[in-house]
């Protein structure tokens, strides 16, 4: 088992962040119409997903790092249904990609639950 030497040592962080760099992909197709509505809310909740993974992991306190933990899941959950509602609008171009994040997302939220669970105990 590799040691744990810093939040970018975590698997979870590190899906976010691919998650993130696929969203910011994903959205460089979106209408110029949505550069402040969909463009801009679909970022800052992915880029919170691993941020606040790192955030909860320099607290230093088991309770705050759980709580931020799951902050980074309700995160991820708006990132869900804010793809699925501009895929539901017909802003998505790249379908592949937007199942694939789809996918990522379902793997990520099964990860950071057991990551949690394991927290807790």
């Amino acid at each position: 088992m590799e040691v744990v030497k810093s939040y970018k040592d975590l698997l979870i962080w590190k899906k976010g962040m691919e998650i993130s760099a696929s969203v910011y992909k994903l959205t460089n197709d979106f209408s110029e119409d949505e550069k402040f509505g969909l463009i801009s809310q679909l970022r800052r909740a992915t880029v919170s997903v691993p941020s606040n993974i790192a955030e909860g992991y320099g607290r230093g306190s088991t309770k705050s790092y759980i709580q931020f933990v799951k902050i980074s899941r309700g995160s991820l959950y708006e990132v869900e249904t804010q793809l699925l509602l501009a895929f539901k609008l017909g802003f998505i171009k790249n379908e592949e990609l937007y199942i694939e994040i789809l996918g990522q997302i379902t793997e990520m939220s099964k990860m950071i639950s057991a990551f949690i669970k394991k927290l807790e105990i």
